[in-house]
């Protein structure tokens, strides 16, 4: 497939104002800054509680843009993005999202990683959260070599001090759309906490599912 060039726009349900739009490989590279701006701004938010870095988020964002089958769902409404998904195959990346794979005799190269799915909050509860899993395992399908479509999720206590009143985790959203967790398979990331005075390693464990057979 190479770094293919490849722009789809897709109607958003009778959201007439809104789209969707898909790009592959290198051609993700101008909206990697738009990526970087929805992730500081959702991510501040309770699980991840992200302070934002512009080093870590170049670094970090540095393996789409080198891999050849990289994937980003991008949400428009009119011609501002306003939400993002990411896939990359897990062979392109980093050691410690293929690390636990390894370990647990699972091949990364059957591996279709999910990156994050960022959306500002006043356009959630359209469907754009299924959308951006239905448009990832569809391209993890179309490449062809996969067996499984995997992401992981930061693991906080119960009585974190920042954690809202009413919090409601997204495990049963994930598992209507088929992934189980996994909490075996683990990592470990780090980042700044908002009040931290420096990064600290955050404990992550995977979502599996299989990637259905056929096109």
């Amino acid at each position: 497939m190479g770094a293919a060039l490849i722009a789809l726009f897709k109607p958003l349900g009778t959201f007439t104002d809104m789209q969707i739009k898909t790009v592959h490989g290198q051609a993700v590279t101008p909206y990697v800054a738009d990526l970087a701006r929805l992730r500081t701004e959702v991510f501040r938010a309770f699980p991840y509680l992200y302070e934002g870095s512009e080093d870590y988020e170049a670094s970090y964002l540095r393996t789409y843009a080198q891999s050849p089958e990289s994937l980003f769902v991008l949400a428009l409404d009119g011609t501002r993005i306003v939400g993002a998904s990411t896939g990359v195959p897990m062979a392109d990346a980093p050691d410690a999202f293929r690390a636990p794979f390894v370990a647990a005799g699972i091949d990364p190269a059957g591996v279709f990683y999910f990156g994050e799915s960022v959306l500002l909050a006043q356009y959630r509860g359209r469907g754009l959260g299924v959308r951006f899993f239905e448009e990832r395992e569809a391209y993890a399908r179309r490449l062809g070599r996969f067996d499984w479509c995997a992401f992981c999720a930061v693991e906080r206590p119960k009585d974190h001090p920042l954690r809202p009143a009413g919090y409601v985790p997204l495990d049963d959203f994930w598992g209507k759309r088929g992934y189980e967790h996994r909490a075996a398979l683990r990592t470990v990331l780090e980042w700044q906490d908002i009040g931290e005075a420096g990064e600290s390693g955050k404990p992550m464990s995977f979502w599996l599912k299989r990637v259905p057979a056929g096109g």
